[in-house]
């Protein structure tokens, strides 16, 4: 400093960063808390928190909580699926039949006809029974993979294998069918052994039978039943609607440490399978593209990131990694509907990831 300058104001020395910004801004937005964890690359991690862990309580937000992951699942299923297909287990370009004799039969719907990486890059043309089980469904009942197949299998494929891509969380249990018939081990047993032991993901589980709960610290999360209601408490909930697809619980760093081991190294994955993983095809009507289990987006700051997010009841979460190894995973806790919102929680990610 200069002789006679003065230092700057406090203010201004304090002022919270982009990514503290970003979150505050989806507060002021409606959400009742938002979480953040961004890591540099080189070992450097900083989380990140703004509004209420608990709307009836005011208590604070935990720094690095848990939240549910919805479709962040997808990807740790894909991992065990490409696994296998390394262990010459379960080939991406063979019939779903081969492992589930039977099971794919419908209108237009022929488990002959489509092949298992047709599943994880939703082109299968199966459709998603998300879109015809209701929240409060979602909420309270208990579901077997197979009554989720169940409910798709009413319904007429949307298209012919591989013709089109369309988002199907029946895909997902279908792979994760797979995954227990080739091994003989519940799903659960496969993701934890191979995935969250192998790289120490501590607090990062796949909620058991009947466990409505979030194990460890976590904010609350609310969800709006039907347009202009209030939002409600919707932490404790069912998540066997979710299951292959949607089940798991997480934190924003675990989540970070997960991609990261993912795509960078030998870890999770071999290199043919990573580079399967990331063979996309494009989203229509969007710049994103669709792996297997995994999207990559772009950034604004040129280049792209991968990764895949994930919405259920009371949380939102969205992240992923550069190819130069900054990660960053962002929660809110409930859904945003409006397309501001949407745009607002990529745009943390964007932020973080430019950063």
């Amino acid at each position: 400093m200069t002789a006679g300058a003065l230092p700057p104001p406090a203010a201004a020395a304090t002022r919270p960063d982009a990514v503290q910004r970003g979150l505050n801004a989806l507060v002021r937005e409606g959400q009742p808390a938002a979480l953040a964890s961004v890591e540099d690359g080189r070992g450097h991690a900083r989380t990140y928190t703004a509004g209420v862990g608990d709307l009836a309580t005011g208590a604070k937000v935990p720094r690095d909580g848990q939240v549910r992951i919805g479709s962040n699942t997808k990807t740790f299923t894909a991992v065990v699926v490409l696994q296998l297909v390394g262990e010459g287990k379960v080939g991406l370009e063979e019939w779903v039949d081969t492992y589930l004799p039977g099971v794919v039969r419908g209108k237009g719907l022929d488990g002959g006809r489509i092949t298992v990486r047709q599943l994880l890059q939703h082109t299968s043309g199966i459709p998603d029974y998300g879109a015809y089980i209701s929240d409060e469904e979602i909420l309270h009942r208990y579901y077997e993979p197979r009554d989720l197949v169940d409910v798709a299998l009413e319904h007429e494929a949307e298209f012919e294998p591989g013709k089109k891509w369309s988002y199907s969380n029946t895909n997902y249990v279908l792979a994760g069918l797979i995954v227990q018939k080739v091994t003989g081990r519940p799903l659960a047993e496969e993701i934890d052994r191979r995935i969250v032991k192998r790289i120490g993901l501590r607090h990062t589980y796949f909620p058991a039978q009947g466990d409505r709960g979030i194990r460890e610290a976590h904010p609350q999360g609310y969800h709006r039943m039907k347009e202009g209601e209030p939002l409600r408490d919707v932490t404790e909930l069912d998540p066997s609607a979710g299951w292959a697809a949607g089940q798991m619980i997480s934190t924003n760093s675990d989540l970070n440490r997960f991609f990261g081991a993912l795509l960078g190294g030998d870890r999770l994955l071999g290199k043919a399978q990573r580079d399967q993983m990331r063979t996309t095809v494009p989203i229509e009507g969007t710049e994103f593209h669709y792996g297997l289990g995994l999207m990559k987006r772009p950034l604004t700051c040129g280049g792209a990131y991968w990764g895949h997010g994930g919405d259920i009841a009371g949380y939102e979460t969205r992240g992923g990694i550069t190819d130069a190894g900054r990660a960053a995973n962002v929660a809110v806790t409930s859904i945003p509907t409006e397309e501001p919102a949407v745009k607002g929680v990529l745009g943390v990610v964007d932020t973080a990831l430019c950063g």
